[in-house]
């Protein structure tokens, strides 16, 4: 599935760079898929309350929830909770939906557990800033979904 870009910024196909941060007209609101009201389309698709494993099989945590954009209502970030007791001391954290490689029972990224632990810690005070989600795309070396060119990841199917 190919998205058609709605913006321009071409320092966004370096996801390295400093200036691949949205200005308020490129940036969608993004919100927690259980706060939407909405449902995927197939309810296979969700995986929240799956296992995160990373590149090499070793557990990084637990999809706790998924961010979609308000504009194409499409999921762009896992949150992943990861130690923890009962959900007190748990580091919670978003992975980009770029990263996942496979689906099934457990949800597999191409991202190595260290890489994942060095990440931005997700804080729900920083999410309507700015730099945060470019910050984020940054450390995983992915291109941002507000960028020019960028293109949808064909697997996995979340609608």
């Amino acid at each position: 599935m190919q998205q058609t870009p709605t913006t321009t910024n071409a320092a966004a196909t370096n996801p390295g760079a400093a200036s691949q941060q949205p200005s308020e007209q490129q940036r969608a609101t993004l919100m927690k898929l259980s706060d939407s009201g909405l449902v995927l389309a197939d309810p296979a698709a969700d995986v929240r309350g799956r296992k995160v494993l990373d590149q090499n099989g070793d557990e990084i945590g637990e999809v706790d929830d998924l961010f979609i954009d308000d504009d194409e209502a499409k999921v762009r970030f896992l949150r992943i909770k990861s130690g923890g007791f009962l959900g007190l001391g748990a580091t919670t954290f978003l992975v980009p939906v770029d990263a996942v490689v496979r689906a099934n029972d457990a949800v597999h990224i191409n991202q190595s557990r260290e890489r994942v632990a060095g990440a931005p810690r997700y804080d729900p005070q920083l999410a309507n800033e700015p730099d945060y989600y470019g910050s984020v795309y940054s450390h995983y070396g992915v291109a941002p979904y507000w960028g020019a060119g960028y293109m949808y990841p064909t697997y996995p199917y979340f609608v």
